[in-house]
């Protein structure tokens, strides 16, 4: 299994690095952040354009024929009834006509008299959106390909233009040999999510709008499904690309899950559109069909598009001490109505975890990302923090993590693992102070497999470890008068080594007898040279 894993890893890394190559060689002058949405966006309709072939090629390999040749016979019922199986299965339809082989052979001028052209791709995802209209997939193809908008001016003045750069990026894409085998290590997926993080840090600060880090996601969905074989759902409110909730299966795996159990449904929430419609993609790209994920365009805390739906399992990244109304209307929402207090209106970090909170199953698990600022900033976040641990106690864990580990800011976060039934650690609240373990990067600093294997071994043993790892009773957090600053817990003082003065002297002494030794010869040569004089 580990050997399979490593495997899939290297295949994915490598098929991202050859995008990766053809985004840089192809963008020319457009932002990266802006460019991704087109190369990720044909990544994609090959994708489902292939997938769409291979599903036909399955269902009709008893009758002997292509789907084309379905299309050419005329057949209503038989039309029909494929028509049925690709909506229900797949959520959407793509004709021949419009399959990505068909367009990359209209490129290569194989068809007498059909000259391809950016108006024809237009129509080809056209066609496939109206495909589900009034479907139980509209939800999840609608507007999915917006964010690439091939009318854009930056794509080329003219029709023209633009028709000549999106032929050479399908071209290129085209060039490239995908796999889809074996939907537990999907290598087009991963490669896919790879992709997105490599355009995440060539954006900078944007970048951090859409991506988690690979290995800070793999540390929360650990943390959160510490034991789990199945989680029956899963959440991200602040989900962006969805790379966390797609991180959430790979560790059930990784605990001995199976990919088709692994997650029961999958649940996000996104404010930005563009990222809404990547992380869309991305769970498609990763074989999560249509019919096992909710994802929503809105403001998590404004509009709370999970109603009373309870969570197994729930990941975050919120954004950081982002603003928000903290309207006093609020005080009646069940989701914050508990603490009695609103977190304040230029720092939203509790409003999201209290969000999450409600929303906690019976046996429910979090692991949120947040500035270390939510574990001492006093007022009304001060009183949410006291009810999270004294009246709800549903706080378990608080890990301090390195500096520099984001797209886009340098500052260190935390992360807070909270559950609703906690065994027999109710009386205490593990500390873990991570801060100095990572991997130095040019850009950004890393996690590696062991950073994330002892943050999370210190997290399931509950031992303490000098310098390292606290398990506080809850007295002591009383007596600390509920701040949580990791420092407090830890002991993190490294003593300085003893100075040993005589020897120090002793060094000096010798220093400066080297010197007058030095300034001696010196003058030597000087006086030789006429400068200096006796």
């Amino acid at each position: 299994m580990a050997t399979d894993i490593q495997l899939h890893k290297q295949q994915a890394q490598e098929l991202s690095n050859k995008l990766w190559a053809i985004a840089n060689d192809l963008r020319g002058t457009m932002d990266a952040s802006k460019f991704k949405d087109y190369i990720l966006g044909i990544i994609f309709y090959r994708f489902l354009s292939e997938k769409t072939e291979k599903y036909m090629e399955e269902i009709l390999k008893n009758d002997g024929i292509t789907y084309a040749d379905a299309l050419a016979s005329n057949d209503e019922e038989l039309l029909a009834a494929l028509d049925k199986y690709s909506l229900d299965n797949l959520g959407y339809i793509i004709r021949p006509e419009y399959s990505f082989g068909y367009i990359v052979n209209m490129i290569a001028n194989k068809y007498d008299g059909k000259v391809f052209s950016v108006d024809y791709l237009e129509k080809a995802i056209a066609s496939i959106q109206q495909s589900t209209l009034g479907q139980k997939s509209e939800a999840a193809f609608d507007g999915i390909f917006d964010a690439m908008d091939l009318k854009d001016k930056d794509l080329g003045k003219e029709v023209s233009d633009r028709t000549k750069q999106i032929a050479k990026v399908i071209n290129r894409v085209n060039d490239i040999e995908f796999s889809y085998d074996d939907a537990q290590f999907d290598v087009l997926g991963t490669a896919y999510m790879i992709l997105i993080g490599l355009f995440a840090s060539d954006s900078g600060k944007k970048g951090g709008e859409f991506f988690t880090p690979s290995a800070v996601s793999e540390l929360c969905s650990k943390l959160a499904t510490v034991g789990l074989k199945s989680v029956k759902n899963v959440c991200d409110p602040t989900c962006g690309s969805a790379s966390m909730l797609l991180e959430v299966r790979k560790a059930v795996i990784a605990n001995g899950g199976t990919a088709e159990h692994a997650v029961g449904h999958y649940y996000g929430q996104e404010l930005n559109g563009t990222t809404y419609n990547l992380a869309r993609m991305n769970m498609l790209m990763h074989d999560v069909p249509y019919q096992y994920f909710n994802l929503f365009n809105d403001n998590t805390l404004e509009k709370d598009n999970f109603g009373a739906t309870k969570f197994t399992v729930q990941v975050a990244n919120p954004p950081y001490s982002a603003k928000w109304s903290a309207s006093s209307s609020f005080l009646d929402d069940p989701r914050f109505s508990g603490a009695g207090k609103l977190a304040p209106s230029s720092k939203a970090d509790f409003a999201f975890v209290e969000h999450m909170v409600y929303h906690m199953d019976d046996d429910g698990r979090i692991a949120v990302l947040l500035p270390h600022g939510v574990l001492f900033r006093s007022g009304s976040e001060d009183t949410i923090r006291r009810y999270l641990i004294k009246d709800l106690n549903v706080l378990d864990a608080v890990i301090g993590l390195p500096a520099n580990l984001f797209h886009g800011t340098g500052i260190p976060v935390c992360c807070l693992v909270l559950r609703k039934y906690r065994n027999g650690n109710a009386g205490n609240v593990c500390f873990i102070d991570a801060s100095k373990y990572y991997t130095p990067g040019k850009n950004m600093n890393q996690l590696s497999a062991e950073d994330i294997d002892r943050i999370v071994n210190a997290y399931v043993e509950r031992k303490d470890i000098d310098k390292f790892c606290h398990v506080a009773e809850m007295s002591e957090i009383e007596e600390n008068d509920f701040n949580l600053n990791i420092p407090r817990y830890v002991d993190t003082f490294e003593e300085e080594p003893e100075i040993d003065i005589k020897a120090v002297m002793a060094e000096i002494k010798e220093l400066e007898s080297q010197r007058a030794s030095l300034d001696d010869e010196i003058n030597k040569y000087l006086k030789e040279l006429g400068i200096l004089e006796d």
